[in-house]
């Protein structure tokens, strides 16, 4: 084995031994080992735990809002813990609590999403793929310095500069052809903290 940890790397496998084209001239691969993965004994600036402090919620494409609440509170037991009406988002949503804040220290949520219109993305998602998992949220402490970071690291984010989120948040998207199919939100919570 050539140097690294041999965990996630060696002298073998390289970023660039990984890469693969994708097209339309940019090359990242989905993530995983093989791919993105620095290694944290050798390259603390490339190590992610650094830019990303928690998952902060996953958030849920829905029809009906009111519906939505009612099942995850009478089915799972959660309860809403934030609901607001986002209109440049075009979104009507709730934050709903994952388990007591004893067992959950991070603060994750599930996001419910639900359209304010037919030309919103959620109603566009909701067309195209039906009810469900329309994004994974990380929370970060500086989303513009994040944003340049992965700029840096060759992904596409969706906005120049951050926009609103829930409760007051500053949010950015990285584009899901640059993240393996996904829908990434980095939130920055606003300065009260999150949720």
């Amino acid at each position: 084995m050539g140097s690294g940890c041999g965990w996630c790397c060696s002298s073998d496998t390289t970023r660039a031994d990984a890469e693969v084209e994708s097209g339309d001239g940019h090359t990242p691969s989905p993530p995983g080992p093989a791919s993105y993965s620095m290694c944290p004994m050798t390259s603390e600036l490339n190590d992610v735990r650094h830019l990303f402090t928690a998952i902060d919620h996953v958030g849920i494409a829905v029809p009906d809002l009111d519906e939505a609440i009612t099942f995850y509170r009478e089915v799972y037991g959660m309860q809403v813990l934030h609901e607001e009406v986002n209109e440049e988002q075009g979104v009507r949503e709730a934050m709903v609590g994952v388990g007591a804040a004893s067992s959950n220290p991070s603060g994750s949520c599930i996001q419910l999403l639900a359209p304010l219109t037919p030309e919103s993305t959620i109603a566009k998602f909701l067309d195209r793929n039906g009810q469900g998992i329309q994004q994974l949220a990380f929370r970060v402490d500086d989303v513009e310095h994040v944003s340049d970071v992965l700029r840096e690291r060759g992904l596409r984010l969706l906005y120049d500069a951050p926009r609103r989120g829930t409760s007051d948040s500053r949010v950015n998207f990285i584009h899901p052809k640059d993240a393996g199919g996904v829908l990434v939100e980095l939130v920055e919570p606003a300065a009260a903290g999150s949720h």
